[in-house]
Order: C-alpha cells, then structure tokens, then sequence
C-alpha cells in the first residue's frame, strides 16, 4: 500500500534525489501535468487505480508534502500506444514520441522492470491544486 497522509494516497515522482526533485519542480510550475506508471505496480502494491478529483499529496524525497494534485484524466494504454500529447504533457523535456519511449524504457528498466509494446501504462493527468483550495472537495 502507497502511503497516506491526512487520508489522501502520496504521489512520489521518480526515485529519491535529483530525478524526484526535477520532476516536483516540474509539478510545482505548471510545466507538468501528467505522469506515467505501470499497471502492474498497482496490482504489486495492493492499490486501485486512481480517479478523476482525486487529490494526491505530492512528496519530497522525505515523504514530506509540498503540494497538492487533483486527477483530471485516468487512461490504461499499452506502452506502444501512448500518444505524443500524453508524454509531451509530462513536460520532461522530451523532443519527440520516440524519444519519451526511450526514456521511459530506460527509467523502468533500473528499476528491474521490463516493458514491452503490450506492457498496461496508467497515463494519469493532473493539475496542480492552489493553496486556497486544498482544503475543500477532498477525495480519497
């Protein structure tokens, strides 16, 4: 089970260092607004998929919060299929499809993951949730 804190699931971005910081700079202006897993982390982690209005606490790399997300979009698509709107709204800088896919492939496999054509993608959309909402419509 993903942790929680004050009842909503965490979103941890990445691994621990510079990659997670990169990316919740990213979340935190706006140049990221979606983010990619695979389904079978899901199944591994005991976790339902998540759905649209749920917030999620983004953390630091000490499990610390340092924003909110609300889920605007949940699709489950094999990895060939993700489209360049989807990945070019994770804003990581990625010039094309291609290069996304490479990338992504290369995350997942030094994490001991093999990801093929067919492998399910929970391609989850998100907007960051300003500060004088996060205490209204929680979810979870």
């Amino acid at each position: 089970m993903w942790p929680r804190i004050d009842g909503l699931r965490t979103l941890a971005l990445g691994t621990p260092g510079g990659l997670r910081d990169r990316l919740n700079t990213l979340v935190l202006t706006g140049a990221k607004t979606a983010t990619a897993g695979l389904l079978t982390e899901y199944a591994h982690e005991g976790e339902e998929l998540e759905h649209v209005g749920e917030r999620l606490v983004l953390v630091d790399d000490a499990d610390a919060p340092i924003g909110v997300v609300e889920i605007t979009d949940v699709q489950v698509r094999p990895f060939a299929t993700v489209p360049w709107e989807f990945a070019r709204a994770e804003g990581e800088g990625d010039k094309s499809l291609d290069a996304w896919r490479a990338g992504h492939l290369a995350y997942w496999a030094r994490q001991g993951e093999t990801v093929i054509d067919t492998t399910g993608i929970v391609c989850l959309r998100f907007r960051l949730v300003p500060a004088d909402e996060k205490q209204h419509n929680r979810t979870g």
